[in-house]
């Protein structure tokens, strides 16, 4: 398993390489399962990150109207 990433941009990045990696149409099966694998754990690690910043925004603008 891959290591999870430290922040949204880390994963941002890897998501694109592996989308570069895919378009260049140069990848062995098993390493197209690993990367596909790979890509939706970090696209669940994003939605993860943008729900909590999301609701993190959320309480402060609470705050802010209260």
């Amino acid at each position: 398993m891959a290591k999870q990433p430290k922040s949204y941009t880390e994963a941002i990045r890897e998501i694109e390489e592996i989308v570069s990696l895919l378009n260049e149409e140069n990848i062995s099966v098993d390493m197209l399962t690993e990367k596909v694998q790979h890509a939706a754990e970090l696209i669940d690690f994003c939605k993860q990150k943008l729900q909590k910043t999301n609701e993190e925004v959320q309480k402060i603008l609470d705050k802010i109207e209260a």
